[in-house]
């Protein structure tokens, strides 16, 4: 229940700002490279946050750890709900932060806990967190046509909530088993070890894709003539695509001695995703939505599986998540604000279009080297 109630958190408060990037720039005059910031911003805090998570989970629990990430993210939803500049960033700024911990964190928990069952657990954490996004994104426009977009980014809080009271008996009785388990294990040097650091590039390759796409998708198709509404669903479609195949393929793969030919898949469906949005049918842009989101499904399942099939224990998964996710959302929050200033610069989508395909063949040649049989040493 711990799993699921925070990975329903850890996209839904970002995924809903993509849908009113239009209304927010609007109501306080900012600039594209400001909205863009607005995704931007969380992937840095993921970055500095992300190697300290484990050393916070070894001393206080990893349950305490996520109890004190939702307090975090709900006051960051509820702070955007103040239409000024100031609060709107300083909120995300909290989420940003709580996420990074639930983000670290959920691979080890869950290589701890279901250590027979790692797939199918993987799989339902990302459901419960894609479901979330996929709907935040759909519904944003429409609670935003009655509450305004402030009250929209607000909405979200409420699941957060869920979630503190979900963790909050668990807190006392987990602390001293969690915090006992990590102290004794030793693992791995994470920094030194080439595995890891392609996994890292694979990690933050996919971030970018996703975030980018989440945070202008909608004003992409916009300006190829989709109504704002229809474009906020049709990010919200995308979003839905990916679920099945974040349940299915952490269960595939965990049966897989090689992850290669998932990997393949996962290249193919970005580059063609990418390629139909440059160059194909405005009237098929549905398919093209659905492709790249079946590759990022399929992208951030395997990575979530990555941490522990390339890993022997839950301290070494929970390390090395936390060096990927430090180092791949450094990598991943150059997207967005990069996408804002080369479409300010151009006045076109081509060339932040053609940039996020090259990222689509990069992502393939990390992750052939991620998905080889073996455990980092």
């Amino acid at each position: 229940m711990a799993i699921i109630s925070v990975g329903a958190n850890l996209r839904a408060p970002l995924t809903s700002v993509g849908p009113l990037v239009g209304n927010i720039r609007a109501s306080l005059g900012i600039s594209s490279f400001a909205a863009g910031f607005l995704t931007t911003l969380p992937l840095l805090a993921f970055a500095a946050v992300s190697p300290f998570a484990p050393k916070l989970s070894r001393r206080f629990g990893m349950q305490t750890v996520l109890f004190g990430a939702s307090v975090l993210i709900t006051a960051g939803v509820f702070l955007r709900m103040v239409s000024h500049v100031g609060p709107l960033f300083a909120g995300t700024l909290l989420i940003g932060l709580g996420i990074a911990f639930g983000n670290v964190l959920i691979p080890g928990l869950i290589k701890s806990s279901f250590p027979h069952h790692i797939g199918l657990m993987t799989g339902i954490y990302a459901v419960s967190m894609n479901v979330c996004a996929a709907i935040a994104s759909g519904l944003s426009v429409p609670v935003a046509g009655r509450l305004g977009w402030n009250g929209s980014l607000g909405y979200w809080g409420f699941i957060s909530l869920v979630a503190i009271l979900v963790l909050l008996p668990q807190v006392k009785l987990r602390r001293s088993v969690s915090a006992g388990r990590a102290a004794v294990q030793k693992g791995a040097n994470m920094w030194k070890s080439k595995l890891a650091w392609c996994i890292t590039v694979f990690m933050g390759l996919q971030s970018l894709i996703f975030y980018t796409t989440v945070a202008w998708l909608p004003e992409i198709m916009t300006e190829r003539g989709i109504t704002v509404s229809a474009a906020g669903w049709m990010l919200s479609i995308m979003q839905f695509a990916l679920i099945p195949f974040t349940f299915i393929i952490p269960i595939i793969a965990g049966k897989m001695k090689s992850q290669i030919p998932l990997v393949i898949l996962t290249g193919a469906l970005f580059i063609g995703g990418t390629l139909g949005i440059l160059f194909g049918s405005t009237s098929l842009m549905v398919v093209w939505a659905i492709l790249i989101g079946i590759g990022g499904g399929t992208a951030f399942s395997l990575a979530m599986m990555f941490f522990s099939l390339r890993t022997r224990s839950s301290q070494e998964a929970s390390e090395l998540s936390g060096m990927a996710q430090s180092f791949g959302y450094l990598l991943a929050a150059a997207g967005p604000a990069l996408f804002g200033v080369l479409h300010d610069a151009t006045n076109s989508w081509t060339l932040p279009l053609l940039l996020l395909l090259g990222v689509s063949v990069a992502i393939l040649l990390a992750g052939l080297v991620s998905g080889r049989n073996v455990q980092i040493r």
